[in-house]
């Protein structure tokens, strides 16, 4: 197990206890008790984060990894040995997996099972489709140096077409977040101050007619006005949720990488909503 899932652990633990001993019965419990698993998950999720941008890392160094091989291949050099002369150039955090490729290739493993390794160890769509088209036009007895520009031209291509759709989806992305909270804030209207006003016009209403016997302790209002919380409750959890997997799909294309912004959704309009009108 990773040091940051125990790490994290021993924060939810020690968040929880001083949560059930210093505020429960207090208006600040439920809030405290829903930070508490959020920091207790916050090394997780920022383990993913870091995850998620070595990624992106790893296809910009690729893409240089490459280059540096087509100009090996286009002097003359062959393909293993020009991997071999990158064995000790630095490619971030791609460096150890090249190095991996020159021992493999130094070892006598043939360079396309090497690639095929690399790619499956980088754990990179992108790189694997690339390696991928590389192997079949190698089997196919096509110029090494031409697929080799033509792959890299390709991952330009798509870093290029990352970072537009970025760009112009950036306004779309704050509209968002805006609507989310705006739609909090309706939400928080309804409960606070709607509510009670129309709860408080049906028990004069039927006050008026059977004595006030009907909303006594006991009676239909309590259970009536939990309902309603629990109701605007989980209508802003899954509001907050679908936003966020909708902005990671606009934003970057897969819906995965709006599982950041559900999670930074749902906690945010959690937070609000059971500070200012508590269960």
């Amino acid at each position: 197990m990773r040091k940051e899932f125990l790490v994290g652990i021993g924060i939810f633990l020690f968040l929880i206890s001083a949560d059930f001993t210093l505020f429960f019965g207090t208006r600040w419990f439920w809030s405290l008790l829903l930070l508490s698993f959020v920091l207790g998950g916050m090394p997780a999720y920022l383990l993913y984060l870091k995850e998620s941008k070595r990624q992106k890392q790893i296809e910009i160094e690729f893409l240089e990894f490459i280059r540096s091989l087509v100009e090996g291949v286009k002097s003359g050099i062959p393909i293993p040995q020009s991997i071999l002369n990158l064995k000790d150039k630095d490619f971030g955090d791609l460096t150890n997996n090249v190095k991996k490729l020159a021992y493999q290739i130094e070892w006598g493993i043939p360079v396309k099972e090497g690639l095929r390794i690399f790619a499956r160890d980088t754990d990179n769509k992108v790189i694997r489709r690339s390696v991928a088209i590389i192997i079949q036009a190698e089997e196919s007895g096509g110029r090494m140096d031409d697929i080799l520009e033509s792959v890299a031209e390709s991952v330009v291509s798509i870093e290029r077409l990352k970072d537009e759709r970025r760009s112009s989806t950036y306004s779309q992305v704050v509209q968002g977040y805006i609507v989310f909270f705006i739609f909090i804030g309706v939400m928080l209207m309804l409960e606070v101050k709607l509510m009670p006003m129309i709860q408080d016009m049906l028990k004069g209403l039927v006050g008026g007619v059977s004595g006030g016997g009907f909303f006594e302790a006991g009676g239909e209002s309590a259970p009536a006005q939990l309902n309603f919380k629990r109701i605007f409750l989980s209508l802003i959890v899954i509001q907050g949720v679908f936003a966020g997997l909708l902005i990671g799909k606009f934003s970057e294309g897969k819906i995965k990488y709006g599982i950041k912004h559900s999670f930074a959704l749902v906690v945010v309009a959690l937070l609000i909503i059971l500070t200012v009108a508590p269960p």
